[in-house]
Order: structure tokens, then C-alpha cells, then sequence
């Protein structure tokens, strides 16, 4: 029996796609657990109908972010810190602190979209990715500067 799953099942297939199944699997498990919809055509042009919805939806999101991009590329950050006399950080400056700047600036960034390999120990300038979009990354400056 063919099906066209509507959530991603383990070791079976992800979202949306057609797949083939015996039928008691089909009758007794997926159609029941709402995991699955008969392969018709009616589901069939839904399908389509969905895909084209989404993939509308991701190019918008894109398109949005790419903007965004273009204002975080030109911002210049400066976040104030305590330093010790040999002008290292007393603690050290991590996404959260990054977000909470960027939402001064009126930025509303998530912090784990803040993409820090390790926290920032030193004063300087940083060219820190954030990533907006899975195909966005956008790199704005952030000077660590001494109160």
C-alpha cells in the first residue's frame, strides 16, 4: 500500500514523501497515529499545494533575512566591561550579553542564533556571525571596550 507520510517517521521517511508500506503497517499503525494519509490523488495535489505553500514561505523568511543582513553588516556594537590591570576581561562576554545589546539597538535576536565558538575573554573588535536564516549569516562588528 503507498502513503504519503505527514510527520517524519524513523527509519521509514521524512515529511511528505511517498513511500511503500505493507498493509496492516499502513491500516494498524500509521493511518490511525494520524502518521500517514492514503496516496490518492486529491492527497496527492494537497501535497503539491503544501509544498508550494512552504517553499513560498522559506523564500519570504530569505528575503526578510537578507535584509536584516544588510543592517547588522553595518552595525557597530560597543559593549562596556570591566577589566583587570593587565586589560583582560573579569568575566567573559558569551551570546546572551550579544543579544542583549543587539536588543538595545532594537534588534530582537535569539541568542542561539548568535554563533560564538568560545566566549569572548579580551578586549577588541569582533566580527561575530549570526546566523538569520540557514542560508543567512550576517557579521556584525562588536568592540569590547573598558568602562
Amino acid at each position: 500500500m503507498e502513503v504519503i507520510l505527514k510527520q517524519d517517521v524513523s527509519r521509514l521517511g521524512k515529511a511528505g514523501s511517498v513511500i511503500k508500506v505493507k498493509d496492516g503497517f499502513a491500516r494498524n499503525f500509521l493511518l490511525p497515529n494520524g502518521l500517514a494519509v492514503l496516496c490518492t490523488s486529491d492527497n496527492l495535489k494537497r501535497l503539491e499545494e503544501e509544498k508550494a505553500k512552504k517553499l513560498l514561505l522559506m523564500e519570504k523568511l530569505k528575503a526578510e533575512a537578507e535584509g536584516l543582513k544588510g543592517k547588522l553588516n553595518n552595525l557597530s556594537l560597543t559593549i562596556p566591561v570591566l577589566v583587570q590591570e593587565d586589560e583582560k576581561l573579569y568575566g567573559s562576554i558569551t551570546s546572551v550579553e550579544i543579544a542583549a545589546s543587539l536588543k538595545d539597538e532594537g534588534f530582537e535576536i535569539d541568542k542561539s542564533s548568535i554563533v560564538l565558538e568560545e566566549p569572548i575573554k579580551s578586549l577588541g573588535v569582533y566580527e561575530v556571525p549570526i546566523k538569520l536564516h540557514p542560508e543567512v549569516t550576517a557579521k556584525p562588528k562588536i568592540w569590547i571596550v573598558k568602562k
